[in-house]
């Protein structure tokens, strides 16, 4: 049988990792050997695993050494990244690497080179002593693209044993505890994140307006507390029509009774900010004077407005190109330390796709399904909150008093 040497380090009991490992071999149709398992002593101490891999055929025994690097195993051997020029534009070689969202290394000209700006379902190219994360689209032709695994590690985020102020987050997803408690645990998530120097990013979608939390939002934006807002053409489209005429898809948001001719309102509201030329404009001319997007124009928070093919309008500041979306969301999305995620799953899964999984996520929606599979993308610091947005909100404006 043929046969490769692998190991990995970490917290391998207490996350389930050694036994992902062996399912990975077994599953594979192969067969293991544990060379060595130096478990830690303490919580705090790290495990580490040596296997002996084997496999009937050698595309069985790739298969299974790809699932256990992707699960944070490296080859024992110090080989070299097998690079293969992008044969055009656009296009990679057959073998590539695919990444994974977590911290990976390559190694190339005899040394181990960290891979920046880390994402998943991208590729590695590697040029004069640099690993960089490319989506496939802007690949160009005789790039120097990583192909199969020889090479590479990847380095899942293990959580600290301790109880510290992050140790909650186990990829977790809960409707039993409080509002409460939750809501006091991510804003100690916000200030120790901003204490660090890192961003805060919100991804809000149009139901924290429908469900009258878009203005205690603002109030979040105008003390400081979020560095960028990412979301759709209907957050702004509503939180103009609450700023211009009360209402929010034509419900006054005081009663909670449509409007009269209240179906119209969201087209007023885009029709007021074309007519001004743009959500900027419109509040330099006095015409949006209230909301989430006055506060983030008022305070200079960048925003992106990511279209899609449902769009009214849409409103000029609304991004329609999205290859050009998906790279200023991304753009947005460096530097920052948490992501927090308001009942939007188009857009809170899309940024999702692009984190690595050392930036933590906070996932809030009514519905369970909406939180799981968001959480599904592989996070290792994610915190699910399956309760109402709007009691969320105005409970985590009251727990962030003051200022940033």
């Amino acid at each position: 049988m043929l046969h490769r040497r692998l190991a990995a380090r970490g917290h391998l009991i207490d996350t389930g990792l050694m036994s992902r490992f062996l399912a990975a071999v077994l599953g594979g149709g192969g067969k293991y050997e544990i060379l060595r398992f130096d478990v830690g002593k303490t919580k705090r101490d790290f495990s580490e695993v040596e296997l002996d891999v084997r496999a009937g055929s050698q595309r069985a025994l790739d298969a299974i050494v790809a699932n256990l690097i992707t699960l944070g195993c490296h080859l024992v051997e110090d080989r070299e990244v097998t690079l293969v020029p992008a044969p055009k534009d656009g296009v990679a070689p057959a073998e590539f690497y695919s990444t994974t969202n977590h911290a990976t290394r390559v190694r190339s000209g005899g040394r181990w080179i960290d891979v920046q700006r880390q994402r998943m379902d991208g590729m590695v190219v590697v040029r004069r002593g640099r690993a960089v994360c490319t989506l496939m689209r802007n690949l160009k032709r005789g790039d120097p693209v990583v192909c199969g695994v020889e090479g590479v590690e990847i380095f899942p985020p293990f959580e600290e044993q301790e109880t510290e102020h992050f140790s909650f987050m186990k990829s977790e997803t809960s409707s039993e505890r409080a509002v409460e408690v939750k809501a006091r645990d991510v804003a100690r998530m916000v200030r120790a994140t901003k204490s660090a120097g890192l961003r805060v990013v919100v991804v809000p979608g149009p139901v924290v307006v429908h469900t009258g939390a878009g203005e205690a939002l603002a109030r979040l934006i105008k003390r400081g507390w979020f560095d960028a807002v990412l979301s759709g053409n209907a957050l702004a489209v509503h939180d103009v029509e609450r700023a211009l005429f009360g209402t929010s898809l034509g419900v006054d948001l005081r009663t909670g009774v449509p409007a009269r001719e209240g179906h119209m309102n969201h087209l007023r509201a885009i029709n007021a900010v074309r007519a001004a030329g743009s959500l900027r404009a419109a509040v330099r001319r006095g015409v949006l004077k209230s909301g989430v997007m006055y506060e983030c124009v008022k305070r200079d928070v960048p925003f992106v407005l990511a279209g899609s093919i449902r769009d009214d309008g849409p409103l000029p500041d609304t991004q329609m190109d999205l290859i050009e979306a998906q790279a200023e969301y991304a753009s947005q999305l460096e530097g920052a330390g948490l992501v927090i995620v308001l009942s939007s799953m188009l857009h809170g899964i899309g940024v999702g796709n692009m984190l690595p999984s050392a930036v933590k996520l906070v996932c809030v929606d009514i519905h369970q399904s909406v939180v799981t599979k968001l959480l599904d993308r592989g996070s290792g610091h994610a915190l699910g909150v399956v309760t109402d947005v709007s009691a969320f909100v105005h409970r985590l404006e009251r727990e962030l008093k003051g200022s940033a």
